[in-house]
C-alpha cells in the first residue's frame, strides 16, 4: 500500500478504534485507492486524503417523545454530513435499533463515492436514529418524526442537504419528516426525497435501487459474455431493494428461487411467486415465513446464513451489511455461482469480497451497483427544482442510462488501476474519488 495511504488508514484506526464498521469501510477503500496517490503526489501535498475521510460535519441530539401509553421515550438521532465537495450533502436516514455513529460513518463514507459515480452534482451523508418503527402506532411514528425534525431542520434545505429514506424510513415517515419541516419552516421545498407522488415525489423511485441494481449486473455480465437470460438467482432480504430487484431480475429472464428477512429464508425451486412476498411484506407488513402456507411446494428454514448454499447462478444480497460472510462466499463459489450484485450496503465482508475476486466471480460493489435509489432521488431533486413531473418510462430511462454509464467508468478505472480489468470493487472507489479529489483541489483546503 502507498506510504500515505498506510499513514492515514492507521490514523483512522488509532482515533476511531471502536467503530468497527466504518473501520471495514474505510480498509477497503483505502486499500483500493493507493495507486491514485502514486500517481498523484499534489494529493499527499494537499493533505487531500486526511480531508477526505473526515466528515465536514456529525450533528448528534437527543429525540424526546410521548408513546401510547404517555410514557416519555428519548432516541438518540444523528446526521452525518460527509462531503460537499461536489454538491449538497444526499442520503438516507435509517432507523432501526443498530444504528450508531459507526455505521451512519460508514454509510456516509461510501455514499461519497456512490453519489459520485451517479455523475450529478451530490454530495455524501447520512443519518438516523436507533428508533424502530417496528410495531409502533403511526401516532407514536409521528410524534417520533416530529421531534427528530424539530432539530433536524435547522441542518437541512434543499441546496445544502436533502434527507431520503432508508430502512425503517418508508413512505409513512418521510410524510411526517416533510410535514414538519413544512411546518417549521414555511417553505414547500424539495428538501427530502422518496416523497408520495401528491407532494413532490417521483414515479420509479420506489423500484429504483432494485431496478439499477440488476441495471448494473446485466452491463457487467454482457461486458463478460454472460447473461442473465435462464440463470438461477438468490436474493436476500425482502424489502424494497429485494422485491424489486427480483421483479427486474424476473423481467430480464433470471428465476428468483430463494429470498429472506432477519428471521429465516425462503426456497421456492419452481420460482419465488412475486405477488404473494409483496402481499405479506408489503400490505401485510408480515414474516417471510408466512409464504409456505400461501404456496405449495416451497420451504422455509430459520435463520438467514443458510440462503447462500442455495445452488445459483447469481447472487443478489440486499438486506444488511455484513449478512454474507466468508462461509457463504465459499459455498456459493462450490456451487457454481458466477456472479454476486450487491443490492445493501457492504452485504459481503471483506474476507468474502476478497474470495470472489480470487475465484473469478464477477462483484459488482453496492457503492456502483446499489446506486440507482440515489440517483433517482436527484432526479426526483431536479424535478422538484423544475417544478415537473417526469413520466416513470422517462425516469426509468434515465435511470438506465445512469447505471450504463456507473459500470463503463468502474470498468474503465478498474482498467487503468487495477491490477485486474475486471475488479469493479477498486474501480467503483477509484472512479468515485477522482471526480471528488479534483473538486476538493480546486476549492482549497476547506
Amino acid at each position: 500500500m502507498n506510504a500515505y495511504t498506510s499513514r492515514v488508514l492507521e490514523g483512522l484506526r488509532q482515533r476511531n478504534a471502536h467503530e468497527s464498521e466504518f473501520l471495514q469501510a474505510a480498509t477497503e477503500i483505502l486499500e483500493s485507492l493507493s495507486p491514485v496517490f502514486d500517481k498523484h503526489p499534489e494529493y499527499e501535498k494537499a493533505g487531500l486524503l486526511d480531508r477526505f475521510v473526515e466528515p465536514e460535519r456529525v450533528i448528534m441530539f437527543r429525540v424526546p417523545w410521548v408513546d401510547d401509553q404517555g410514557r416519555t421515550q428519548v432516541n438518540r438521532g444523528y446526521r452525518v454530513q460527509y462531503n460537499s465537495a461536489i454538491g449538497p450533502y444526499k442520503g438516507g436516514l435509517r432507523l432501526h435499533p443498530s444504528v450508531n455513529l459507526s455505521i451512519l460513518k460508514f454509510l456516509g463514507f461510501e455514499q461519497v463515492l456512490k453519489n459520485s459515480l451517479t455523475g450529478l452534482p451530490i454530495g455524501g451523508g447520512k443519518g438516523g436514529s436507533d428508533f424502530d418503527p417496528k410495531g409502533k402506532s403511526d401516532r407514536e411514528v409521528m410524534a417520533f418524526c416530529q421531534s427528530f425534525m424539530t432539530e433536524l431542520y435547522r441542518h437541512i434545505g434543499q441546496d445544502t442537504d436533502v434527507p431520503a429514506g432508508d430502512i425503517g424510513t418508508g413512505a409513512r415517515e418521510i410524510g411526517f419528516l416533510y410535514g414538519q419541516y413544512k411546518r417549521l419552516t414555511g417553505l414547500y421545498e424539495g428538501v427530502l426525497t422518496g416523497k408520495g407522488l401528491t407532494y413532490g415525489g417521483s414515479l420509479a423511485r420506489t423500484q429504483a435501487t432494485g431496478y439499477g441494481l440488476c441495471y448494473f449486473v446485466k452491463n457487467m455480465l454482457e461486458a463478460n459474455g454472460k447473461t442473465v437470460q435462464g440463470a438461477t438467482v438468490v436474493v436476500s432480504g425482502s424489502g424494497n431493494v429485494a422485491i424489486y430487484a427480483n421483479e427486474k431480475i424476473t423481467e430480464l429472464g433470471g428465476k428468483v428461487v430463494a429470498m429472506s428477512d432477519s428471521n429465516g429464508y425462503i426456497y421456492d425451486p419452481n420460482g419465488v411467486n412475486l405477488d404473494v412476498v409483496k402481499q405479506i411484506k408489503e400490505v401485510e407488513r408480515g414474516r417471510i415465513k408466512e409464504y409456505v402456507a400461501r404456496v405449495p411446494g416451497s420451504e422455509y428454514h430459520e435463520g438467514c446464513k443458510g440462503i447462500w448454499t442455495i445452488k445459483c447462478d447469481i447472487a443478489l444480497p440486499c438486506a444488511t451489511q455484513n449478512e454474507l460472510d466468508a462461509e457463504g462466499a465459499k459455498a456459493l463459489i462450490a456451487n457454481g455461482c458466477f456472479a454476486v450484485g450487491e443490492g445493501a450496503n457492504m452485504p459481503s465482508t471483506l474476507e468474502a469480497t476478497e474470495l470472489f475476486l480470487q475465484n473469478g466471480v464477477l462483484f459488482a460493489p453496492g457503492k456502483a451497483a446499489n446506486a440507482g435509489g440515489v440517483a433517482t432521488s436527484a432526479l426526483e431533486m431536479s424535478q422538484n427544482s423544475q417544478r415537473l413531473s417526469w413520466t416513470f418510462e422517462e425516469v426509468d430511462e434515465k435511470l438506465k442510462g445512469i447505471m450504463k454509464g456507473i459500470f463503463e467508468k468502474c470498468a474503465e478505472a478498474a482498467a487503468e488501476y487495477g491490477d485486474k480489468p475486471t475488479n469493479y470493487v477498486v474501480g467503483a472507489n477509484i472512479a468515485g474519488f477522482l471526480k471528488v479529489a479534483d473538486a476538493m483541489m480546486a476549492q482549497g483546503i476547506v
